[in-house]
């Protein structure tokens, strides 16, 4: 479906953004601030990470017309899986009692973060660019 096609682009744009985006913010302007300030809001984490995974599952279950169920869109419904499942992850290990010391998903997630934001980015540039490649 065409409108899943265009959620893909736009969440995994939105999530690659969020996850290579660094915390802080010295010396921006008040826009630049305010912007910031925005992507780095838990609520509109938590809505983008719900959003990206599941609209990475429905991009596996409902291809474009002419495309290959499943194979076809690969990279961005894995892509919208995985910043998904991190931005959710994030959410809940935020709020979370249990503080026993970093897991090794924790350190994981931290290490590579800015890395798959850049590659969600890629992604979703390459999925708009070209609609009709394997796996794009």
């Amino acid at each position: 479906m065409i409108q899943f096609y265009f959620l893909s682009i736009l969440l995994n744009a939105a999530a690659g953004f969020v996850l290579f985006t660094n915390n802080g913010g010295g010396g921006a302007s008040t826009i630049e601030a305010e912007i910031r300030f925005s992507l780095q809001n838990e609520t509109f984490r938590l809505i983008l990470g719900i959003a990206g995974a599941v609209t990475g599952l429905l991009k596996l279950l409902s291809p474009v017309q002419g495309d290959i169920p499943v194979v076809g869109d690969l990279v961005p419904a894995a892509t919208g899986l995985v910043t998904g499942f991190i931005l959710l992850f994030d959410y809940y290990h935020g709020r979370s009692f249990f503080e026993e010391g970093d897991s090794r998903m924790t350190q994981i997630i931290t290490v590579n973060r800015k890395w798959i934001g850049f590659v969600a980015m890629i992604a979703a540039i390459l999925h708009f660019i070209f609609p009709q490649v394997l796996l794009l």
